[in-house]
């Protein structure tokens, strides 16, 4: 029996997958659910699972969209498993060579495309007086399509000397082709603005300092910043709910819930997994979830639909060393919080110069819907949570809080 293998859909509103890499070659004998495939969507990087054991043929290569429910493979269940194969087959011995190439250029001229432009992309390029020969294209087989032209711009400095030095030249995945669009959506689209201020981190030090250990030993899971700044947030947006906003057409929509989104590195890029219903959770609980998510995004198992609906955006550039930023919103949202790395300062403290932990925290907002006096309003809010995180998240009660 011949089983046709149909790509998945990833998740809502997707149409469109592009094969990033086979997992296995053309004639191999694969295992009921063992990886075949990773499959670039515009959210995210998945695995493909094989729906039964048996010989696969491939009918899509590395690199093509394909649709949601095309086929992109064969499996033969009548076949045998081979004998000595203790192990799913995989790419070790003879893997493919990168989606990659090096160029040096003949001469002079950067010749970068390696196909034909479409009829509509050569009639675009050429009202803009661009020359073919210098757009690489997206399509199959480097055909220039007419999205390729659209965002095409004429050089507006010399060409860069590259005879006699390599070139190399990679396609963009599906998932980062859609993430450049969107910041560049974002800065476009939106009226942002970024406020600064600072946080002494010294009551944080000290509570973490005192309960970590016990924290871990009950919980399981470490007591870190991110639940002091998820709950410091939470409360910051009670106050100010314009920051939990955003807007649809001439309209203004506004949530009564918090799913903060939470930005974490994966195997494939930064990814954005969303804390559900953070209002509702306690130091243990937004722990727990963020190293549940952490833990799905670096083994690749996170979902499209766990990457989708946040209000709000907390971002951590401070575990790479960032000391200050100014992040870009993740639309439709209308605010980002950016933390950045603690660095012993003197500041001044009751008129004497003391040496405390202090973070520089940025609040990147959409003018067009929060004023300035509100950023500035929630990202005091969200420093004195930090800074009194006793009294403004634990009601007084650490042990209580804590779930100790």
């Amino acid at each position: 029996m011949i089983l046709e293998m149909k790509v998945p859909s990833p998740g809502e509103s997707i149409t469109e997958v592009e094969i990033a890499e086979w997992l296995v070659q053309d004639g191999d004998y694969v295992e009921k659910d063992q990886a075949i495939a990773e499959v670039d969507s515009d959210k995210a990087t998945l695995e493909l699972p094989a729906e039964v054991s048996g010989t696969i043929t491939l009918k899509a290569e590395e690199g093509d969209a394909v649709e949601v429910g095309a086929v992109v493979c064969l499996i033969d269940t009548s076949a045998t498993k081979p004998e000595g194969n203790d192990s799913p087959s995989t790419k070790v011995d003879t893997p493919k060579q990168a989606p990659t190439t090096s160029v040096a250029a003949p001469s002079n001229e950067n010749t970068y495309a390696t196909g034909t432009a479409s009829p509509a992309a050569k009639k675009i390029l050429a009202e803009k007086g661009i020359d073919t020969t210098t757009i690489s294209g997206t399509g199959k087989d480097g055909r220039i399509t007419k999205e390729d032209a659209v965002k095409a711009v004429p050089s507006m400095g010399q060409k860069v000397d590259i005879e006699g030095r390599g070139v190399t030249r990679s396609k963009l995945s599906m998932l980062r082709r859609k993430v450049a669009e969107r910041l560049v959506s974002a800065k476009n689209e939106t009226a942002m603005l970024t406020t600064f201020n600072e946080v002494d981190m010294s009551p944080i030090f000290e509570l973490r300092k005192q309960y970590k250990e016990t924290f871990k030993e009950k919980h399981e899971v470490g007591l870190g910043f991110m639940s002091f700044f998820t709950l410091a947030v939470v409360r910051a947006l009670k106050i100010f709910p314009s920051v939990n906003s955003m807007i649809d057409g001439k309209e203004m929509i506004s949530y009564d819930f918090c799913d903060i989104s939470i930005a974490v590195s994966g195997p494939k890029g930064l990814m954005v997994p969303v804390i559900r219903n953070a209002e509702n959770l306690t130091f243990r609980g937004v722990e727990s979830e963020v190293k549940r998510l952490a833990i799905r995004a670096r083994d690749g198992q996170i979902t499209v639909d766990e990457m989708t609906g946040g209000t709000f955006t907390i971002s951590n550039g401070g575990v790479f060393g960032s000391m200050l930023s100014t992040p870009i919103i993740n639309p439709p949202q209308s605010g980002i919080l950016g933390m950045h790395n603690i660095i012993e300062r003197p500041v001044a403290v009751d008129g004497k110069v003391e040496i405390r932990p202090m973070m520089y925290v940025a609040l990147s907002y959409d003018h067009r819907i929060i004023d300035g006096k509100e950023s500035v309003g929630f990202l005091v809010a969200v420093k004195e949570a930090l800074e009194n995180p006793q009294e403004l998240l634990m009601d007084n009660d650490v042990k209580k809080a804590l779930e100790l």
